[in-house]
This record gives C-alpha cells, structure tokens and sequence, in this order.
C-alpha cells in the first residue's frame, strides 16, 4: 500500500491527506515536548523544593526519579496497548493521568505529595514518545524512521529547554506552584486537541492492509516479544540504553542543578542557560546524526559508538576540572555533552528494524524500559554515592566528581559492548525494496 506516491508501508496505512498526517505528527510531538519539560522540571528548581520543603540530596532524588520509575513501569502495558488498541485512545487517557499528577505536585506540601504527582507525571507521560514513534511507523516510509524520530527528538528538546531558563523565569513571575498549575492545564488542551485530530471520522480512520483487517492480537504481541528478549542485540542494546540515557537525563533532570548552583556557586539564570545549552545540543546532534545514519554513513553503530565514548570523556573532564573553571568551559562542555548523547536516540530504530512492523510498538517500548529505568536508577544512585562518601557534604563539589566518575566508567563499558551488536540499517532496507516491488508487481498503489 502506498501514501501519496512514494510512501510504502508494509502493512497498514491512513488514508489522510499529507497536511493532516503532518499536524497528527506535530501534536503528537508536542505531547513528547510535555513529557520532556515533566521529567527534567526539578533541576532549576531544586532550591525552591529544598527551601519550602527541606528536602536532602536523597529526598530530592527520590522525587525527581519517581517520574522515571513510574515512566519504566509502564512501557511494557504502554507497548501492547500501542499495539492492540490503538494509539488514540492510549495517549490522550494517559496524558490525562499526566494533567491530574501536575496538578498534585503543584498543591503538595509534603515530600510525599511531591512523589506522587511525579509518580502519576511519569505514568500519565509514559506512551507520548512511543505512540508519537508508533504514529511514524503507520505514516511514514520505514526509510525515513530514523530521521523523522531524530527530528522528534530535537524539536521536543524545545520541552527541556522551556525546563531550564524560561522555567527560572517563569517561577520568578508566578512561584513554582503556580507555574505547574499552568503547565497542566496546557497539557489538558493539548491531550483534547490529539484526541479530536484522531477522530475516526468518514475517510480517516485507520484501515489495516492484512487480511482480516484487525490489529495484532495482545496474544501474537507477546509471542513475538518472546522472540525479541531471546536476541542478544536486545540485551545489549537495552543495557546501553540504559546506562546512556539513564546518565545523560540524570544530569539534565537533575544534577545540573544543584552541580552549578550549589557546587560552583552560579546564580540560577546562569546555571538554566548552561543547561538550556544541553538542550541544544540535542536539538542539533539528533537530526544530524539521524540524517548521517539514514542517508550518509548508512550505520546504526557507526553513530551510536561515538556519541556514547563522547560523553564518557566529558565527564572524565568534568572530573578533573580545576576549581575556578570559567563559565565559557562549562557551557561548552555541558553542549558537548548534549551533542554526543543525540546519537542514542538511533538506538530506537536500531532495535526497531529487528522486529515485524506490526510490533514496532513493543519493540520501542521494551527498550524504552530500561531507557527509563536508567534515568531513576542513576538518579537514585548518583545521589545515594554522593550521600555515602560524603555525608556532611552531599552537595559538593568531590561528591560530584566522584558520580561523574562512576558514571563515565558505566558509559565506556557499554561503548565497548556496542560493538557487539548486528548492524541492521542495510538489512532494513533491503526489506523495504523487497516490499516495494512487491507492492508495485500485484498493483496495489493507492
């Protein structure tokens, strides 16, 4: 089956017009924008939850990596969902989860309250990124999956960036409080406006080309996730998800933070912009190395290796940086960082292209799994170090280093272990020119 005249999707399609597939791929990615402003919200304003709530390095963890324990629990259930009924109904339910948990963090006046809401945030935000790459996989050509993820990615950095210096601001003007009272009533609009733009109206619903014109079985989804988790490039790829994404956004989610602002001393404004400076080296690497791996370099691991080894010497730097570093080094190590971290966002088309179309949703949310769980496991876990080698002095300046360490030696590990996966790029798309003359032979062009 074809969209328009040169989209070939193996086995489903719908029937919209080009304008309209594009604003489904433009909320859809604004719901991940959401997802990325929720998840990395607490770093910026961590004094104002140490102050008001007397929160310790261990508390304040807890709070930020609830989101991300809750955001892993659900990507198993958010994966057969995706594949079974339907993203519709799945992202603008859960999204809604995601309104009520703002609101509660917004109202609470313990630490408990604080987890809560963050606990419902992750939950509700869970199925943002995977539907929005669901969505892709059922409107697009397969050959452009990598890059239309990676520009996914860039432009829902525009969340992380509205976390740092415009959140600063914005709780200067309004407290913190009243910013994510605000923020959950946008998130409300946007999950209104998805779920109407998705409406099965005459002419747009979702038609499925095999033959009995229904979504896989929740029983077929799982026999094949059988076959995914016996395949060692799933084992690999899910552990160096874990340990790259889990380090990066444990940093931008939180650590960044109190890192500038407690550790160097810089003022709030100053540290929101180096960390809006993380955002935007996202913003730049993930299209650039999603366009080098589709259409220049044609390698999955010949990206990912390099941007994994990038991060690990910049917090190598980081650990040996001299005391009185100027703002224009950290700035540009902390971009670096943001730069070599997009690559791994390939890794979703990598394991993607290991698996039928049809289960394209739970392979993404299988990986994304322990994407997630790495977030609240390295959170939890650079906080716990820095606590037990430093207890008087959590928040200094050794304790971080001595995470930042730990953290660099867990990245060049998996760098290494990389190197043992299948590259699967070209295999793909062999697979789509196959479908292609298939398609072209019987004359099913739409």
């Amino acid at each position: 089956m074809f969209l328009g005249k040169d989209q070939i999707i193996p086995l489903h399609f719908i029937k919209l017009k080009t304008s309209r597939r594009w604003l489904i791929f433009i909320i859809a990615g604004t719901l991940f924008t959401l997802s990325q402003f929720y998840r990395s919200s607490v770093a910026v304003i961590s004094p104002n939850l140490i102050q008001d709530l007397n929160l310790d390095a261990w508390k304040l963890s807890t709070v930020s990596a609830s989101f991300f324990y809750a955001f892993a629990l659900m990507q198993i259930p958010v994966g057969i969902f995706l594949d079974s009924i339907g993203p519709r109904i799945t992202m603008t339910l859960l999204t809604l989860v995601a309104v009520a948990g703002a609101f509660l963090f917004a109202i609470g006046e313990s630490y408990h309250h604080l987890a809560i809401g963050r606990v419902l945030l992750g939950a509700g935000m869970a199925c943002n990124f995977m539907g929005t790459l669901k969505l892709i996989t059922i409107l697009f050509d397969p050959k452009y999956f990598a890059t239309l993820s990676a520009i996914i990615v860039s432009v829902s950095t525009a969340g992380n960036i509205a976390a740092a210096t415009p959140l600063v601001i914005m709780v200067q003007f309004m407290r913190w409080r009243n910013s994510f009272m605000t923020m959950g009533g946008i998130t409300f609009v946007i999950a209104f406006l998805f779920f109407f733009l998705l409406s099965d109206r005459p002419g747009t619903k979702l038609i499925l080309s095999h033959k009995n014109n229904s979504r896989p079985m929740i029983g077929d989804t799982l026999k094949r996730a059988k076959i995914l988790f016996s395949q060692k490039d799933f084992w690999i790829i899910s552990f160096s998800t874990f340990c790259r994404y889990g380090v990066f956004a444990s940093v931008q989610a939180l650590w960044a933070g109190p890192y500038l602002m407690n550790a160097i001393g810089l003022s709030p404004v100053t540290a929101g912009n180096i960390i809006l400076l993380m955002s935007i080296g996202i913003i730049i690497g993930s299209p650039l190395s999603g366009h080098l791996s589709d259409r220049i370099i044609n390698s999955r691991k010949r990206i990912i290796i390099p941007g994994i080894w990038g991060m690990a010497i910049i917090l190598c730097i980081l650990v040996f940086l001299p005391d009185g570093t100027g703002k224009i080094t950290l700035s540009l190590l902390f971009f670096l960082f943001g730069l070599f971290s997009s690559s791994g966002q390939i890794m979703y088309a990598h394991i993607k292209e290991q698996v039928p179309h049809e289960n394209a949703g739970m392979a993404m949310t299988a990986i994304n799994f322990f994407t997630m769980g790495g977030v609240a496991v390295f959170l939890q876990g650079m906080g716990s170090v820095m606590k037990f080698l430093y207890p008087g002095a959590s928040l200094g300046v050794p304790a971080f280093r001595s995470a930042f360490l730990i953290s660099g030696i867990c990245l060049a590990i998996i760098g290494v272990c990389y190197t043992l996966t299948s590259e699967t790029l070209t295999l793909e798309i062999t697979k789509s020119q196959m479908s292609f003359h298939r398609n072209e032979d019987s004359g099913t062009q739409e």
